[in-house]
Parts: C-alpha cells; structure tokens; sequence
C-alpha cells in the first residue's frame, strides 16, 4: 500500500523512528513522498534514497553516535573553548561530520542534490534565524536564488539537524545569507505540509512523533531560568504543528512519548540505542493492529 510519511524530530530520541519504520514496512507500506524535521529528515532522506530500515541499522551500529560531535580544534582550557565557541561560532559542535556521514551513504545510492530524486518525494524543514521564517527544502530555495536541483540533500538534512547552540548554525550562501538552524524551532512535525493535498483521496499520510499525545502530555514545571528556557523550547517546536494536527490526521498518527532520553544525548550506550529501536516498533505495532484506513 501507498502512503506518504511525515517524521517528527527529537535528536537521539530519532533512533525510534527506525523501529517504527520497520513495523511500517512489516506492514508492507510504501512511501511515495516524506516530509521530515531534524532527526526525521535523516529517516526520510535516507528511505528516499532507497534504504531499507534493516540497512538503517545497519548504519547506525557501523557508526559511534558521538563522531559526530566535531569540535573546532583549540590550545586553550576545554571549557573556557567550549564557551569561546558557543559565543563566536554559535555552537558548541560544527555538525560537518554529520554532514559527510549523510553525504556518503545518499551518494552511495546515486543520491547528491534534490534532482536525483523525484519531484516532490523528499521534503525537509529547517528554520531561517536571519530572515525569521520557516524553510521548507527544496521548495523555498528559489526564493533565495538557489536552483534547488542543485543543492545538496545533505546540506539540507544538516540544516534541519542543526540544534540551536549545540551544532553551529549552517550559513546559507544566498544574496544576502542566511543563518539557518534546526527546523524543530518552527516547525517539528511538518504534517500541514500535506494539508488541502487532492492526494489524501488517493493515499492516507503516516506521521510518527516522538512525543504523547496531547491528553497524555505532562504540564511544564517551570521554577527557575532553566525550567523556563525548557518550557519555551517546547512550546516553539510544538505549538504551531499542534494546530495542524486535525482529527483527519490524529488517527494516522503514530505517537512515541521518548522519555528519560535528551536529545543531544549522543553518548547513548549499545544497550539503550537498541531498546529505543525496539521500543518505537513495538508502539507502532501496536498502532497498526488498530490502524484502517
């Protein structure tokens, strides 16, 4: 069966989207369009590119999660660069070997810019700091006078991964540029992008998110600066999908509320990594047993 696919972000908490991806396709859904935020739109980018959710995890157990962490080298107090850094460069992390990572295994499958892709099969939200406004990837580059056939699936991809502070901010080379950050802040589950489509007569949209669903979600505590900056973060990534997310769609949603998991937590043991993969294939299990369309 036919389907378009929408996956939320959540950084490492993104490792659930695999075992979610493999209940999907034990279910024998087929993505024709994805659409996919941070975490989601390295799952999206790669099931358009042709890999498998076997092949996903195959890729991840290859890969220590915490290469990805490329500092800027320095002579001075670990600490005192790590706050240079953050100060000057904006992050603490450049996010290029993420980049190359995701470069390698696309171009493996024949995958370098939005042309060797079909049209509309691949679409990935980031956030544009300078210009204050969501960017959806590859459709808004005209916009910015970048001939989206030309531009790096990657590029985007990290662009869309680049947690504020944490990654340094992808400066898009456009007239003027732009700093552009993880789509998460705008936009974390892009499911409006499939809204009003004629397509939803012909084929039902699958969102997963990494989060309860409304009614089970836990209020913010909010009792100091901390709380505060926490509370702010969520509502940013949250609030503008949640009105998006009409009864409609609420049924072909399949909510996985990651705890006890941060999402820059790239230390992860083998251990944990494995029981997020199995954890997000068996809530869409269970998903799918009820699921009719």
């Amino acid at each position: 069966m036919y389907v378009d696919g929408v996956f939320s972000g959540g950084g490492i908490k993104g490792l659930a989207l695999i075992g979610a991806l493999q209940a999907l396709e034990e279910k024998g859904l087929i993505f024709r369009r994805l659409a996919g935020t941070s975490a989601g739109s390295i799952i999206c980018a790669f099931v358009a590119a042709g890999y498998t959710s076997e092949e996903i995890v195959e890729m991840m157990n290859e890969i220590e999660l915490s290469s990805f962490l490329d500092q800027r080298m320095s002579f001075l107090p670990s600490s005192l660069t790590k706050w240079l850094f953050l100060y000057w460069k904006m992050g603490l992390y450049k996010g290029e070997r993420l980049e190359k990572w995701i470069a390698e295994k696309l171009r493996s499958r024949g995958i370098r810019t939005f042309a060797d892709l079909p049209d509309q099969s691949l679409r990935i939200i980031a956030s544009d700091l300078t210009n204050s406004t969501m960017l959806v990837l590859p459709d808004d580059l005209p916009k910015y006078q970048i001939d989206p056939n030309r531009f790096s699936v990657a590029r985007a991809v990290r662009m869309s991964c680049s947690i504020p502070y944490f990654f340094e901010p992808v400066k898009l080379k456009s007239t003027p540029s732009s700093l552009i950050v993880d789509g998460g802040v705008l936009s974390n589950f892009p499911i409006f992008l499939f809204d009003d489509d004629k397509s939803l007569k012909k084929r039902p949209v699958i969102g997963v998110k990494l989060s309860p669903k409304d009614e089970e979600r836990e209020r913010n505590k909010i009792k100091n600066a901390v709380g505060l900056f926490s509370a702010l973060f969520e509502t940013m990534k949250d609030a503008h999908d949640a009105r998006h997310i009409s009864k409609r769609h609420e049924k072909n949603i399949i909510f996985l509320p990651v705890n006890q998991v941060f999402a820059t937590e790239f230390t992860l043991t083998e251990e944990r990594k494995e029981e997020l993969i199995a954890f997000g294939k068996k809530r869409t299990r269970a998903f799918l047993k009820k699921w009719c369309y």
